[in-house]
């Protein structure tokens, strides 16, 4: 199974889900949002946020490619690209932190282990780039795929929660920790293929 994760840009926005490119939740401010929807001119201004983003700060997601199928997305970017990240009750985010604003993986490929290269790809690509966290606003009582991500799901990838809420934590990932998950999973298989290796032919019972 060959996976790839791909920078998102203009020419590959028509991969992402048909509901999720029109989907302006995040790039626009409540009010602004409500009457592009109205206005049928969302997918445009989804567009225009993504291109303005690309010249001004760079990379801003990633789809996900699992043999040239496209199966997933994340979407990431500093506050200050994010008018919605105000409207929260445990806003703001961090000043050292880009905000996870969302991501999603098709039914079919969940529990693959892609949500979790998803959020490792973006720590590798903010790393880069002198960040030192990604923070995200949670939904505690999450029931169906939406904007927000769960924020159960957060936690399970790492997350910690830095601000509590009952409906809308804020957690945050400290992108150091990121870097040794794989080192931990390749000294958990060292370890257990040098414990094969070292066993002895012949036990005595």
């Amino acid at each position: 199974m060959g996976r790839r994760l791909v920078p998102l840009t203009l020419d590959n926005l028509p991969d992402l889900p048909k509901r999720c490119r029109a989907c302006v939740f995040w790039e626009l401010d409540p009010v602004s949002g409500e009457a592009a929807v109205k206005a049928g001119t969302s997918a445009l201004e989804k567009e225009a946020w993504i291109s303005a983003v690309l010249l001004d700060w760079g990379s801003c997601g990633r789809v996900v490619y699992v043999d040239d199928v496209p199966v997933g997305f994340v979407l990431y970017a500093p506050p200050a690209y994010v008018p919605r990240s105000t409207a929260f009750p445990t806003s703001p985010v961090s000043p050292d932190a880009v905000q996870l604003m969302t991501a999603f993986i098709m039914p079919g490929y969940q529990g693959q282990g892609l949500g979790r290269v998803m959020v490792q790809t973006v720590a590798k690509d903010l790393l880069r780039r002198g960040f030192k966290a990604i923070e995200a606003f949670g939904d505690a009582r999450w029931k169906e795929p939406a904007c927000l991500l769960p924020a159960d799901h957060l936690l399970a990838v790492g997350f910690k929660t830095v601000r509590q809420h009952p409906t809308y934590p804020r957690l945050r990932l400290e992108l150091r920790s990121t870097l040794s998950w794989k080192e931990d999973v390749e000294l958990a298989l060292d370890r257990l293929l040098g414990a094969v290796q070292k066993e002895p032919a012949l036990r005595p019972l």
